[in-house]
């Protein structure tokens, strides 16, 4: 699906993802990564979210995130609190949802100023 914002003000803008890629500033990635306003993350390990620990969250807290939005693929789902308690920790928020949803909601906060960072699994 393809994402119509008018400006990005040199960020980071989600502009089209699917199932198998997600696309930042129109180029195309085929791997998990995260993506935040001014950065982008393509070597987090992370295989799939039944694998996520808190080692996962660790090289995320690092970027220091206000909230962190989790895609969790074409279903939603949860994490246990013990596999991101280094977020809980750095009082940085986690949000579950999937991979879509993940995709236009971090353009509507970045859009808006805010230090968010998309941890995104692609199927």
């Amino acid at each position: 699906m393809k994402l119509h914002l008018t400006t990005a003000e040199n960020n980071n803008l989600i502009t089209a993802y699917s199932e198998s890629y997600i696309e930042i500033n129109k180029q195309r990635y085929a791997q998990n990564l995260i993506v935040m306003p001014e950065s982008i993350t393509l070597d987090w390990n992370a295989e799939n979210v039944s694998t996520l620990n808190n080692d996962h969250f660790q090289e995320i807290s690092k970027l220091k995130p206000e909230v962190v939005l989790l895609g969790t693929g074409k279903t939603h789902l949860f994490l246990h609190p013990k596999n991101y308690q280094i977020l809980t920790e750095n009082v940085i928020a986690l949000e579950c949802m999937t991979t879509a949803a993940a995709c236009r909601t971090y353009n509507i906060l970045m859009s808006e100023g805010r230090v968010v960072a998309a941890a995104l699994i692609l199927e």
